[in-house]
């Protein structure tokens, strides 16, 4: 099943996020297959870098971080956009992974920010957006506990 994790999962999964680390542990079994861009790769090593995002006592420290993020690339499929759909969403930054979703033939995007990916110019049907715990509790969805 591909999906595209929205930077919110791997941030909340080095906060300790129940669902978030079970969506990531997910991927890293085969359970869901994670769809990347270079624009989400370069984000998500982005977001990973900033202490200030970290700032909490249960966050996992930098070393820790990095390990995740390679065992995660490490299973992903780097897809390659070369059209751009431009679905002019409320936040422009987010435009790159409706169109990683369309590129990739993604099954879901995976997000704690639901309303950011609402009212779009553009509407497609090949793709849900949901949360990691709409995620694991689809019973469509193959996850092994």
């Amino acid at each position: 099943m591909n999906i595209i994790l929205d930077t919110n999962i791997l941030v909340g999964a080095c906060l300790g996020s129940r669902y978030d680390n079970l969506v990531i542990r997910g991927c890293l079994t085969g359970d869901f297959k994670p769809l990347v861009s270079h624009a989400l790769l370069f984000e998500y090593e982005d977001l990973i870098g900033r202490e200030s995002v970290f700032d909490h006592p249960v966050a996992l420290n930098f070393e820790e971080r990095e390990i995740l993020f390679n065992a995660l690339y490490s299973v992903c499929r780097l897809i390659d956009v070369s059209y751009l759909w431009r679905p002019n969403l409320k936040d422009e930054g987010d435009n790159f992974i409706v169109e990683l979703a369309v590129a990739g033939n993604a099954h879901y995007i995976v997000t704690k920010n639901l309303k950011d990916f609402r009212q779009s110019e553009l509407v497609f049907d090949s793709f849900k957006v949901i949360t990691p715990k709409q995620l694991l509790e689809n019973p469509d969805v193959r996850y092994h506990t």
